[in-house]
């Protein structure tokens, strides 16, 4: 899947607030969606504003065949946001979501 069309999936799913977080450590500083310190609507307008050359893939560290989307160096709000995540319908999973 392409970036547009992959954007439009996580919008659509992080906006009807069809999503979940992978587990981990340093939540506290790796997943501020989860910990509640920035707000479903605030990803959406940070994933809004990725480009293409924002965005990457990579496998995942534990899974090899599920495919882990990365957004780099969004800026919104004067802060470089990194943005992780990855699909199993019928599911979202947020690994991470910082500046």
């Amino acid at each position: 899947m392409g970036f547009k069309k992959e954007k439009y999936e996580v919008l659509k799913r992080l906006l009807l607030g069809n999503y979940l977080h992978e587990a981990r450590s340093s939540i506290s500083e790796k997943n501020l969606l989860q910990t509640g310190k920035v707000s479903a609507e605030t990803v959406a307008k940070i994933i809004n504003k990725a480009r293409g050359g924002d965005y990457s893939t990579s496998p995942h560290h534990f899974v090899d065949n599920i495919e882990v989307h990365i957004l780099r160096k969004v800026t919104y709000e004067n802060k470089s946001w990194y943005i992780k995540w990855y699909s199993l319908e019928p599911d979202l999973f947020f690994i991470s979501v910082h500046a």
